[in-house]
């Protein structure tokens, strides 16, 4: 597989120096639910996008989140995510061009709720989104994949075809609740279906430097994962929080708030630790 070079001036806010292979699969999971996942997914890709980097979302969680963040409307497209792994149609007819230059998407729609269970009856069930973008992975130089808060099929699905793992981890009283049972199963994963899968890290968000609590979880989670925990912290921040509800990501809604300079620094270290 081939190698791009992206460099950038020196004095541009958007420098980045590296050489970066084509059609890195980035899954971005985490059971809990509001975490921040699609929140992570959406602006970690615009940003890649802005960067230069040829980039696909998937959004493989039936609450659309990543979907409406980019501005498009769940439902609006004639197919879906769905449509690709239950009937079998091929990517490259569900694919749409967003507004941002070099980013598309893989949308979602309620349909995909029920894709749990049909997805059970079927052959090689686990591999299904695999297969499916099988073709297409060469044409991007990252893709990623924005999970459900559960650790069902669809999830499987994505630890199947991802290479890379993110884990998104809010700065909250129960944080570490429930993460040996993500490790573990991103482990079975590994283990007996994707041998290639590897942890890239933790993602410390929702951040408030007001509170003990926040540091006292970044250092529990800072002793869990070891030296796997991301330097950049995305803090608690109220722009980031609106940006969705105008289906636009961070960098477009207010590029100059700390959270889009957190995601922006952010973006800069997932394409550093490849």
């Amino acid at each position: 597989m081939g190698f791009m070079e992206k460099i950038f001036g020196v004095k541009n806010e958007k420098e980045i120096v590296k050489e970066i292979p084509l059609g890195r699969i980035i899954a971005i999971t985490n059971q809990k639910g509001g975490v921040g996942k699609s929140t992570t997914a959406v602006n970690v890709s615009a940003y890649l996008s802005d960067f230069g980097y040829n980039t696909l979302i998937i959004d493989l969680d039936p609450q659309s989140n990543s979907t409406s963040g980019l501005g498009v409307s769940p439902g609006e497209a004639k197919y879906s995510i769905y449509d690709v792994l239950i009937g079998g149609v091929s990517p490259e007819n569900v694919i749409i061009k967003t507004r941002y230059k070099n980013l598309e998407l893989l949308p979602s729609s309620i349909q995909l709720a029920g894709a749990e269970v049909e997805l059970v009856s079927i052959m090689k069930r686990e591999y299904r989104l695999k297969e499916a973008i099988r073709n297409i992975v060469g044409s991007y130089d990252f893709i990623i994949i924005d999970c459900p808060p559960a650790l069902g099929l669809l999830t499987i699905n994505a630890l199947t075809a991802a290479k890379e793992v993110i884990i998104p981890i809010q700065c909250e009283y129960y944080a570490l609740e429930g993460l040996g049972q993500l490790l573990n199963t991103i482990e079975l994963v590994k283990r007996n279906l994707n041998d290639d899968l590897e942890i890239k890290g933790a993602i410390m968000t929702m951040y408030d430097s007001r509170t003990k609590l926040s540091e006292q979880v970044m250092e529990e989670v800072k002793n869990h994962f070891d030296k796997k925990v991301y330097k950049t912290i995305i803090p608690r921040n109220i722009r980031l929080s609106e940006a969705p509800s105008y289906g636009k990501p961070i960098m477009e809604y207010d590029p100059n708030c700390k959270g889009a300079e957190a995601y922006s620094a952010f973006t800069k270290e997932v394409i550093g630790n490849g």
